[in-house]
C-alpha cells in the first residue's frame, strides 16, 4: 500500500503523531506488532478475557481513553501484526518491509513519503549466578502478563533490580494478590536530593506507588540487590544482600527470601535497528532528533524512548510535535514552533526528569564481581562469564571482538539481551549493534525480494 506516512510502533508516541498528522489530513498508516495498538505501556487484555475492569492494571488510563477514542474516530489506518524488519529508502520515498502475523512468514510491504520511528525500547537485564532458571523474569514481563493475559507468574514474588519501572510492577503484583515478598532496589535513597528540582513531578506518583506498598505490606529493601537465585527445575528462592556505597555486597547482610517468582530489570535502553539501518545518526545509544523530532535521514522522523527513555508522558509530546512537523514538512511548508509550544515545555520538563532518573536508578557499580565464571551470559548460544573472562585475557578489548573469540551475541537475540552484560564483563560501554536487519526474516522472503528487484 501506499500513504503519505508510515508510523511504526503504536504506543504513546506513535498514537499521538498520527493523530496529530492525521488532524491536519496526512494520510497514515500505523504499523504495529500487536493485534491492538497500545504498545507496551498501554496493553490491554484480549476482549475474550472479558477482564471486568481493566483500568486497575494500568496508569494514566483516562489519557489512553481518549487515545484509543480518537484513533476509532480518525482517518488513520491501523496495520496491526506486522513485524517491521528493515526501513529503506527509495527512488521515490521509503519501503516499510514487514512480516504478517504471529508465523512471521509472508512479507508485506508499505510505501510513504515519511516515516516516524516510533519503536519503544526494551528491558536491561544483568545476569546474576541463577538468573537462568525458570521462575525468573524480566520485571517488563511480568507486568506484561499481567496487563495482557491477567494472569501472574506465580504466588510469591520477589521484585528487584533498579528503576521506577520496579514500583508499578510490585504494586501491580500486590494487588492482583501476589504475595510480594520483598522490592529489592539497588539504589539507595541518598541519590534524591542531588535531583529533587527535576524530579519534582515525579514525587506525588512515587508517594502513591509507596502507600500502596505500604497498604500490600510489601517490604522495601533501598541499596539491596540479588545475589543469586536458587532452585533445581525451577526457582525455589532467591538470596539478596545490603551494599556499601561503592556497589560491594557488605559481608553478613546476606538474607534468604524463599519465592517461586522472581520479576528482575535494570531499566531500559531504545530500539534503533531500523534507524540504524537508515543511516541515522545516533547520540550513544540514542536516535538523534533536532527540535522537530527530525533524524538527519530525509523524511525520516522519530519519537518516543527510541530517542531516550523518559515513560509515556514524554513520548506523548515527542510524538505529538512530530506528527505536527511531519504534515507541515509534507505540506511544503515550515512549522512554527509556537503552535506545539506547550508540548515543548513537556518535553523539555520532562527529559530533564529522565536524565535525573538514570542518574538516580544507575545499576551498581560493581555488579560484575558477583557473576561466577560458571553463570551463563549469554542464553542463546550458552555462552558463560568464564569464557568472556578468557576472551579478555586473550586480547578481546571490547564487546565486539569477545563476540568474535566467544559467540556471545551471536543467537537468536543478536545481542539484544547479552549486549550490556557483555559489555560490562568487558568493562567498556554498551555500544550499537548495527545489525542490517530489526528481526530475523525467512530467507525465502529475502530470496524473493531479490528476484522481484532483479525483475525490476
Amino acid at each position: 500500500m501506499r500513504t503519505d506516512l508510515a508510523v511504526i510502533g503504536a504506543g504513546p508516541a506513535g498514537l499521538a503523531a498520527s493523530l496529530a498528522a492525521a488532524a491536519r489530513g496526512v494520510r497514515v498508516a500505523l504499523v504495529d506488532a500487536a493485534p491492538e495498538p497500545g504498545g507496551q505501556f498501554h496493553r490491554q487484555p484480549a476482549a475474550g478475557l472479558r477482564a471486568r475492569r481493566p483500568e486497575a492494571l494500568h496508569h494514566q488510563w483516562r489519557t489512553w481513553i481518549r487515545l484509543r477514542d480518537g484513533l476509532a474516530a480518525s482517518s488513520v489506518r491501523l496495520l496491526a501484526e506486522h513485524h517491521v524488519w528493515c526501513v529503506e529508502r527509495t527512488s521515490d520515498g521509503l519501503t516499510v518491509h514487514a512480516l504478517l502475523g504471529p508465523d512471521e512468514e509472508e512479507p508485506a510491504e508499505v510505501h510513504a513519503t515519511a516515516v516516524l520511528l516510533a519503536t519503544g525500547g526494551y528491558e536491561t537485564v544483568l545476569p546474576f549466578p541463577g538468573w537462568t532458571l525458570p521462575g525468573v523474569v524480566t520485571a517488563g514481563g511480568a507486568q506484561a502478563m499481567l496487563k495482557g493475559g491477567l494472569v501472574v507468574p506465580g504466588p510469591t514474588a520477589v521484585v528487584a533490580g533498579t528503576g521506577p519501572l520496579l514500583l508499578p510492577v510490585a504494586t501491580g503484583l500486590a494487588a492482583a494478590g501476589v504475595q510480594v515478598a520483598a522490592l529489592v532496589e539497588s539504589a539507595g535513597p541518598g541519590r534524591l536530593p542531588r535531583h529533587v528540582r527535576s524530579l519534582a513531578g515525579k514525587f506525588p506518583e512515587g508517594a502513591g506507588y509507596a502507600a500502596r506498598l505500604l497498604r500490600h505490606r510489601v517490604p522495601f529493601l533501598a541499596r539491596h540487590t540479588v545475589v543469586r537465585a536458587h532452585g533445581d527445575d525451577r526457582l525455589t528462592g532467591v538470596t539478596v544482600a545490603a551494599l556499601d556505597a561503592h556497589g560491594r555486597v557488605r559481608p553478613g547482610t546476606e538474607r534468604h527470601l524463599p519465592c517461586d517468582t522472581l520479576a528482575v530489570g535494570h531499566g531500559m535502553l531504545p530500539h534503533t535497528d531500523l534507524a540504524e539501518g537508515l543511516g541515522c545518526r545516533l547520540d550513544g545509544l540514542t536516535v538523534a532528533v533536532d527540535g522537530e523530532q527530525r533524524t538527519d535521514v530525509p523524511g525520516v522522523w522519530a519519537a518516543g524512548e527510541a530517542t531516550g527513555v523518559g515513560g509515556a508522558a514524554l513520548a506523548l509530546a515527542e510524538g505529538h510535535i512530530a506528527g505536527r512537523s511531519i504534515a507541515a514538512r509534507l505540506r511544503g511548508t515550515a512549522p512554527d514552533p509556537g503552535q506545539w509550544a506547550p508540548a515543548a515545555r513537556a518535553r523539555a520538563r520532562m527529559r530533564r526528569s529522565a536524565a535525573a532518573l538514570d542518574a538516580v536508578y544507575a545499576p551498581p557499580a560493581r555488579w560484575t564481581d558477583r557473576v561466577t565464571d560458571d553463570t551463563v551470559v549469554c542464553r542463546c548460544e550458552e555462552v558463560t562469564a568464564g569464557a568472556v573472562r578468557e576472551a579478555l585475557t586473550l586480547g578481546a578489548g571490547d564487546a565486539r571482538t569477545v563476540k568474535l573469540l566467544t559467540r556471545a551475541g551471536m543467537g537468536w537475540c543478536q545481542g539484544r539481551m547479552c549486549g550490556p552484560a557483555v559489555a560490562g564483563l568487558a568493562g567498556c560501554g554498551p555500544t550499537p549493534s548495527r545489525r542490517p536487519f530489526a528481526r530475523p526474516v525467512p530467507l525465502g522472503v529475502l530470496a524473493e525480494q531479490h528476484t522481484e528487484e532483479g525483475h525490476s
